[in-house]
């Protein structure tokens, strides 16, 4: 064999193994970033909103020591035809309705069933606006027009810099962010692949650079908001998310099942969209807010911080709350906690109801399906029979 030949052979036998050892080396890191590409395909979708503890890192949250609280039953409700249909056209996988606190319906669809965590998305968001609220009312957070950098030094000389907590308590950071799902080079999926790859969250957000607009000048929608406020209260308290949220709202809400939480690579938790709970769970959050913020006798967080957090509060007048929406033409109180391919919390004052849907509903974004939603949830709650 040529000697210019046996070279290239040997050349390439080397490079053979040393990406076979990179491929060993990576290999969860690999297997989680084509986990993130085939996320939401068709035959997958279902299944992975189920078990995302199979795809992702994770961190157990503790439900304490409390029995579980009681869902009392109320009479049953008959579902019409047209809810059934949108159940189905909308990839539905579970509907719990609560009414003045009874359970008055529960389905479970596609394949799932009661037991299992489902991935909560942009819903966590919610949680975590009570849970500042609660650290808020402790003093860990001397007003709301503190600069985050205050709290999240690191964010110093990034697009946040400059920014309240009010700012991105109402989505007004003015950070520059693509939040289209379909594009696969968005800020939003980008941000995605930092997770699966075992990448820090806070170092992504310190690497934003651009604004939009000037902070706190208009609303617009940008999850790693989110996180930044995940940041500010970790710097304010010296704890992580996890622990706060289990002692301040978990443990006495009497879960029935230990919830998770998705996590980047340095064990930080992926509060703009990665709680995972049983969808009877998130009612009675719902349940709890509704309550003003008391459950089970217990104020769970407080009723001013309730109050404020669920109505509007962005300065350019949008029906957007701190990290809460506000339907259009809302009745006293109406409001939702929403996550994407149909996630809700629906809460209904005025006619005692809390709604809470998980789906894997690929066609979220087509026109007019989430204004379907909204007057499918109103139309569900408004043709409930009083227990």
């Amino acid at each position: 064999m040529p000697r210019l030949l046996r070279r290239l052979v040997q050349l390439l036998a080397v490079l053979a193994l040393i990406l076979a050892a990179v491929g060993l080396w990576k290999r969860e890191e690999i297997g989680r970033l084509l986990a993130v590409n085939s996320l939401f395909a068709p035959e997958n979708i279902v299944e992975n909103f189920s078990h995302m503890d199979r795809l992702f890192l994770t961190r157990p949250l503790s439900r304490g020591e409390a029995p579980v609280s009681p869902l009392p039953k109320g009479p049953e409700a008959t579902l019409a035809p047209e809810v059934e249909t949108w159940i189905k056209d909308r990839a539905v996988t579970a509907l719990v309705v609560l009414k003045t606190g009874q359970l008055v319906h529960e389905s479970y669809h596609l394949g799932t069933g009661p037991e299992d965590l489902r991935i909560s998305w942009s819903v966590a968001k919610s949680f975590l606006a009570a849970l500042f609220g609660v650290i808020e009312a402790e003093s860990a957070i001397e007003s709301l027009d503190d600069p985050v950098v205050k709290y999240a030094p690191m964010l110093a000389g990034s697009a946040y810099d400059g920014a309240t907590i009010r700012d991105i308590l109402t989505m007004s950071s003015g950070v520059a962010f693509n939040e289209d799902y379909l594009d696969f080079n968005s800020d939003i999926n980008r941000m995605g692949r930092v997770l699966a790859l075992g990448g820090t969250m806070d170092g992504f957000a310190a690497g934003l650079a651009a604004r939009a607009a000037d902070p706190g000048a208009r609303f617009h929608y940008v999850s790693i908001d989110t996180h930044v406020l995940g940041m500010v209260i970790r710097g304010a308290t010296g704890q992580d998310i996890p622990e706060l949220l289990e002692s301040r709202i978990l443990h006495p809400m009497g879960l029935e099942a230990a919830p998770y939480y998705l996590t980047d690579g340095e064990g930080v938790s992926f509060v703009l969209g990665g709680m995972n709970m049983r969808t009877r769970d998130y009612a009675r959050f719902g349940q709890m807010v509704l309550q003003g913020g008391k459950w089970q006798g217990i104020q769970v967080v407080p009723e001013v911080w309730v109050l404020a957090m669920t109505s509007p509060q962005a300065r350019d007048g949008s029906a957007y709350g701190f990290q809460w929406w506000i339907p259009a033409n809302a009745s006293p109180g109406e409001v939702m906690a929403q996550g994407i391919y149909g996630q809700y919390i629906y809460i209904n004052p005025g006619l005692g109801v809390v709604i809470a849907v998980n789906s894997a509903d690929r066609g979220f974004e087509e026109p007019g399906v989430h204004e379907g939603n909204i007057a499918m949830l109103r139309a569900i709650a408004a043709g409930l029979p009083s227990p």
